[in-house]
This record gives C-alpha cells, sequence and structure tokens, in this order.
C-alpha cells in the first residue's frame, strides 16, 4: 500500500492512540517523521521516540505523554499543507496556534523546525501542521 500522504498518516495515528488511551503508537520511519517526532518531543507533546527496526522494516515508535489525571499531553493535531493543496508562509505571516497554547511545525530551508524557530531565525516556509 503506497501513502500518498505519511505525514497526514503520522498524524492520524498519534491522534486515534490518544483516544484509545495508547502508551506507544507504532509509524513507518522516515527522516521527516523522524523530525517531528524530536520537534514533539522537545516541545513536551510525547514522553519519548525511537527508530527501531521490524520485520526488515524501519518503525517509528512514539511513546505518548498522559498527565496524572489520564489528561493527554497533545489535545488535537491538523494537517494544514496537504499533497493538493499546500501552504506556504513568510516569516511575517507565521501564525499563532491558539493564540500561543499551541505549536505549529513548519519545514524551512534550514530544516524541519516549530513557528516560534522560524519567527526567531527570519525564515518563511511550508506548515505541515498544527498542534495543541
Amino acid at each position: 500500500m503506497r501513502l500518498t500522504d505519511p505525514v497526514a498518516d503520522l498524524l492520524t495515528r498519534i491522534r486515534n492512540a490518544i483516544r484509545s488511551r495508547h502508551q506507544k503508537v507504532d509509524v513507518p520511519a522516515s527522516k521527516l517523521k523522524l523530525e517531528i517526532a524530536r520537534i514533539l518531543k522537545e516541545e513536551g507533546y510525547i514522553a519519548n521516540f525511537k527508530p527501531v527496526e521490524e520485520e526488515g522494516h524501519k518503525v517509528l515508535r512514539i511513546y505518548l505523554k498522559y498527565s496524572n489525571s489520564d489528561e493527554a499531553a497533545i489535545s488535537n493535531l491538523a494537517r494544514v499543507s496537504k499533497p493538493g493543496c499546500r501552504v506556504y508562509v513568510r516569516r511575517s505571516e507565521i501564525p499563532r496556534v491558539l493564540g500561543g497554547m499551541g505549536i505549529n511545525i513548519l519545514t524551512t530551508p534550514r530544516g524541519v523546525m516549530t513557528g516560534r524557530q522560524a519567527r526567531k531565525e527570519g525564515l518563511g516556509g511550508e506548515i505541515l501542521c498544527e498542534v495543541w
């Protein structure tokens, strides 16, 4: 099965795993997904992640994060730029997610980063997704 939008698949798997209260979720690995997972960990939305190999396939294992009251750290993830409709922004146009309560993840000429980092470094790019 060929995926047309691997990033949307990653977000959907995380969303479904959180709704089912899973501790971890496995997704097919790629460099972009590793970078997204790195940002989610840095920003405190997931507990951890690690690339593993299962049956000859590279898999990204993401450990989800919940509070003491069983509340997920991620309340939602939304895909912004889609394969059929890419969304590019200048550094001055990077939107704030929920007034700064959430993050957006962008691909820039200097790699994958949050909207906050891109604004600070004066870079625009493609908005992959929003997390809050």
